[in-house]
Order: structure tokens, then C-alpha cells, then sequence
């Protein structure tokens, strides 16, 4: 019989080497698929340590997904959810990416945040007051994402599934860094995304669970609870204010948040 640690190990050996040689999977193997939430943790610490050992950097900071009401109902999932981030998933703004080196590049506007200290375990449950004190700088970002599966609305793929795999990932591009966020209402800033010139949505930074921070608040806690904590240096996205948006090929992507500035994704 398959023990929880065998499971685990096998299910992340497999997204691991998914996500290093990229393939496009129909689902999981009905044997190979997290039995719930808690398990796809599991599997997605693993898969982690298996990225990192293949070359991907250290862990870097974190991807919250479907913190605002758009992207719930895009993903059909009603909670925050949780992925990594690597050294090289980190971009400056004007990155440049082969658009035919993945299969449905989709790119998500969002608020970032950089933490200036670690912030200790011993301080959750946070709220988005508590775990501002954390927060060394603030800026406009973008996250890079691809649709690993053939129809991620299938059955088959469901949450502890997406989860276990860093909900789509492949980067964040970054805008410049702002440090006198405190002047600023995160909440009240409108951000957009545009292809090539046209605007393709608009939301505000209070749509990600009424302000950015409730956001990282939610993961500190999280992690905590697996033993885990946010450190000095971490880059953390908060979650799309844009429903998902696809460049058909080749262009200019750009997101924005006013007082934070915009991030420039070219496609090739």
C-alpha cells in the first residue's frame, strides 16, 4: 500500500518534471492526484524542493491566486490559494518571453509587495494592519502564468490539483519599487491591463479581499500553519485585479496600478 510520504514524493516527482519539461497534461493520473487541500501543500513543498535542486534558485517569495472576486469566478474556487516563486521567476519590467514557448501564455495584473523583515510565526493569526508593519516596499506587477492543462475546468483538474502545481505559474515581472507606500490608499488604486494598446479590464487594489494587504495577512497565516513564515526579501503578488487576459501571439502587454506605475511584457 502507498504511504502518505510515497504518494506525496510521487505526485510531486511528476509536476516537477512537468514543469521542467514542459508537456501539456489532460489531468493527473486518477492514482497521482492530492486527496484534498491539505495534501496539495504537501505535494507543492515538494515540488518546490525538486525545482530548486534543478536549477530554478532559491525560493523567493509567493503567488496568491484567487483573492478577488473575478478571478474566483474565472477559476470556479472561492478561497485564497497559495504557490512559490523563484529567483529565476522574477523579472524586471520589459521582459521579453517567446510566446510559442508556451502553450497559453496569460498575464494577470497585480499589486506586489517586498517584505523588509521576516515575519515570525509566533505573530499569527495577522490582519492587514499587523502585517503592514512587515512590508518594506510596494509596486505595480504583473504575473506570467500558462494553462499547463488541456481544459483546466475539467473535473479532473480541481483546486488541491492546481495548487499542488503553483496554479499556473511562471513568473512575475516587476515595476520599479515604491518605499513611501504609507502616503498611499492601496485599496482606492484602479489597475488595467492592456494588449497592444487596448484595454482589456480595470479593478481596484480593495477588490483583492478589500485591500492587498488582507491578502498577505491570509498568507502569513497559512504558511504558519505548515511551519512556514515570510522573510526579509521575499516578493509576495497579492492576486489579479484583471480577469486573466491572452495575447493571441506576438506583442505589447502592459498593467498598470495608478501611483505605483506599469509594468511592459513583450511577447516574441
Amino acid at each position: 500500500m502507498t504511504t502518505a510520504p510515497d504518494r506525496v514524493a510521487a505526485i510531486a516527482d511528476l509536476i516537477a518534471d512537468v514543469r521542467l519539461h514542459p508537456r501539456r497534461l489532460d489531468c493527473l493520473p486518477q492514482d497521482l492526484r492530492p486527496r484534498d487541500v491539505a495534501e496539495a501543500y504537501a505535494v507543492q513543498l515538494a515540488v518546490h524542493d525538486r525545482l530548486a535542486k534543478a536549477g530554478r534558485g532559491r525560493r523567493a517569495g509567493w503567488k496568491i491566486g484567487c483573492t478577488t472576486r473575478v478571478m474566483q469566478d474565472f477559476l470556479g474556487i472561492d478561497r485564497p490559494c497559495a504557490g512559490g516563486m523563484f529567483d529565476r521567476d522574477l523579472h524586471q519590467s520589459g521582459a521579453r518571453f517567446r510566446h510559442a514557448d508556451m502553450f497559453k501564455p496569460g498575464i494577470e495584473c497585480e499589486i506586489a509587495v517586498r517584505l523588509k523583515t521576516d515575519v515570525p510565526m509566533s505573530g499569527a493569526p495577522f490582519d492587514r494592519d499587523t502585517i503592514a508593519a512587515y512590508v518594506g516596499e510596494v509596486m505595480a506587477a504583473a504575473e506570467l502564468v500558462d494553462e499547463r492543462f488541456t481544459d483546466f475546468r475539467a473535473p479532473e483538474v480541481d483546486a488541491p490539483t492546481l495548487i499542488a502545481e503553483d496554479f499556473f505559474h511562471v513568473g512575475a515581472i516587476l515595476g520599479p519599487p515604491i518605499g513611501d507606500w504609507p502616503s498611499l490608499d492601496l485599496a482606492a488604486l484602479t489597475g488595467r491591463t492592456t494588449i497592444d494598446g487596448s484595454l482589456r479590464g480595470e479593478g481596484r487594489g480593495a477588490d483583492v479581499m478589500g485591500h492587498p494587504f488582507a491578502a498577505l495577512a491570509w498568507l502569513a497565516n497559512h504558511l504558519a500553519g505548515f511551519g512556514l513564515t515570510l522573510n526579509a526579501g521575499d516578493t509576495v503578488l497579492t492576486g489579479s485585479v484583471v480577469v486573466t487576459q491572452y495575447p493571441d501571439g506576438p506583442g505589447e502587454v502592459t498593467t498598470e496600478i495608478d501611483r505605483l506605475g506599469r509594468v511592459e511584457i513583450g511577447f516574441d
